[in-house]
């Protein structure tokens, strides 16, 4: 009898949410008001080493001929064994120890199945449950905002892949080989980001550190720097949705742009569900079109048993001594923030100045496996170099605002020119210092040291400046220093003869002068300017002329 009184009820599905520990404060966004969206990155860097990760094959730049830089083991030969490299080892640990991470003493490498043509063994060799590093941080700063902290989850070995080209008219996939097995370094976040610009921020400052301790190029329109971004929207208060997975994204701008599309995705497929307790945006992996904007679908998401990892045999535990890392860490370069501090603290630099630096920087006097390069050849260090004066001394310090002008408006406009980078850059700190002191000092006006600098990177030499300046006749007209007469016997008379031919060159231009247009006058110093190549000096040659021309009347 109880049975007839009882009402049929409907059990509600399960929904199994996906939780994380969440250590930012909400701050919502014009853009999507009352949806928190929640972005992590999986960052996949080169390492810069000559030598793959698992074979003695040299890796290779863009553009070498293919398949030219391939082992049987990279090709996956019946047979071939790995043989670690341990230089990329070493970058790694320069990247974990420059991110906070705890270096594990011990770890191993596991093997992910997956069959696609750009993988010939079938498997790919990566760290999946003993990474070589755990934890760390990454602080980001963006323009008007708190500075904040991401999370690294993880820093793990693994092998590139081959890299593959489609021909749309013959239709077929061409595979080059020489990109397979070069050690990569993923670089895991913790679901920290809540806006593409919060995205492109992190990718910049890890692409700094990475440079900067000479682990990685980070060069992400070369594929030196790849990116995997998920990407889940809720509403205010509700558990994170479900992420889907944007997958090799090679530019920030590319990044940026497919989170915003894919906010937008996913916000009207929930806006547009009829039962909104239940899961609607389906888990998938998605590519990203450059030419519409747009992500779309490649394929629904696999989970790791999917992959049907396993501890590779043929590797044993990576063991890693206490000394070892500590020697890592003791030699770390200095890192973005620290330089970034030094230059505005030690030096006064605006942070316009120290931004041009710091991106002309970009750690790149760093070579393969670590090596530094010769003396002054990164930014940072040339500046260093050249404010710190010929003689070495504290008093001989040049002015950093005078150095910083000539580095980032002359030095590296005239490279732009010349369609060159600050690596192609030959004047060694010796000639570039003496350029800046003899302009200073006046011996060379600061037009004959544009020309000299644009003559000097046009022609590589090992001689002085003020040699080349005199082979050059770009010597400054000097001022009689007589202080008995002042006047127009202070000029040279070298200058007083041009002034006087350029004022009887241009009549019309001298008569609005004596009628009281002064700005009439420019036009007359730029004649004795060019008459002089810009060897006097334009006030000086501006007070003589406008004496001149007085005497006239």
């Amino acid at each position: 009898m109880l049975l007839h009184y009882l009402r049929p009820c409907r059990a509600r599905p399960f929904r199994q949410f996906r939780l994380f520990h969440d250590t930012r404060i909400y701050t919502e966004d014009k853009r999507w008001p009352g949806w928190q969206v929640v972005i992590g990155i999986e960052a996949h860097a080169q390492i810069k080493s000559r030598q793959k990760l698992f074979s003695e094959s040299l890796t290779s730049d863009p553009g070498e001929t293919p398949n030219t830089h391939v082992s049987l083991f990279d090709a996956a030969f019946p047979g071939t064994l790995p043989n670690l490299n341990h230089k990329c080892v070493d970058l790694a640990l320069r990247a974990a120890a420059a991110l906070q991470c705890d270096i594990q003493t011990h770890s191993s490498f596991d093997r992910k199945h997956y069959f696609y043509s750009d993988l010939p063994s079938g498997y790919q060799i990566t760290q999946q449950y003993a990474p070589i590093a755990l934890g760390g941080k990454l602080n980001i700063v963006l323009p008007d905002a708190v500075p904040f902290d991401v999370r690294i989850k993880q820093v793990q070995l693994e092998q590139d892949t081959a890299k593959s080209t489609f021909n749309p008219r013959t239709r077929t996939s061409h595979i080059d080989l020489n990109r397979v097995g070069t050690g990569l370094m993923e670089i895991v976040s913790e679901p920290d980001l809540r806006s593409p610009e919060e995205a492109g921020a992190y990718v910049r400052t890890l692409q700094a550190v990475l440079r900067a301790v000479g682990a990685s190029d980070g060069n992400m329109e070369q594929g030196s720097l790849r990116c995997d971004v998920n990407v889940s929207v809720n509403r205010v208060g509700r558990p994170p949705g479900t992420r889907c997975e944007i997958k090799n994204l090679n530019s920030v701008r590319y990044m940026m742009a497919a989170i915003t599309h894919e906010i937008s995705r996913q916000r009207a497929i929930l806006e547009s569900a009829v039962d909104t307790d239940a899961p609607s945006v389906p888990q998938e992996t998605r590519g990203f079109d450059e030419n519409r904007f747009e992500t779309f679908k490649l394929r629904s998401k696999e989970d790791a048993p999917d992959y049907r990892y396993m501890p590779d045999p043929n590797l044993g535990q990576l063991v890693l001594s206490k000394e070892r890392i500590q020697a890592i860490r003791d030699t770390l370069p200095e890192l973005p923030w620290k330089t970034r501090e030094r230059l505005r603290i030690d030096y006064g630099l605006s942070e316009r100045d120290v931004e041009v630096l710091l991106t002309v920087e970009s750690g790149r006097e760093v070579r393969h496996d670590g090596e530094t390069g010769g003396s002054g050849s990164g930014a940072v260090a040339y500046f260093d170099q050249l404010c710190v004066g010929c003689e070495g001394t504290e008093t001989a310090r040049r002015d950093p605002r005078v150095v910083v002008n000539w580095m980032t408006h002359e030095l590296l406009g005239q490279l732009a020119a010349r369609k060159e980078s600050f690596r192609d850059n030959h004047l060694s700190v010796a000639q570039m210092g003496e350029l800046i002191d003899m302009v200073q000092d006046k011996i060379i006006t600061g037009t004959s040291g544009k020309l000299l600098l644009r003559y000097m990177l046009a022609n590589s030499s090992k001689a002085s400046t003020k040699q080349v300046a005199m082979e050059l006749q770009l010597t400054a007209f000097q001022t009689t220093s007589d202080s008995a007469s002042p006047g127009l016997s202070s000029f040279a008379p070298e200058i007083r003869l041009i002034c006087v031919d350029a004022i009887a060159a241009l009549p019309a231009e001298v008569n609005a002068v004596k009628k009281g247009n002064k700005n009439v006058l420019n036009k007359i110093v730029g004649r004795v300017m060019r008459d002089t190549r810009g060897r006097a000096d334009a006030q000086a040659v501006k007070a003589l002329l406008e004496e001149l021309i007085l005497q006239q009347q």
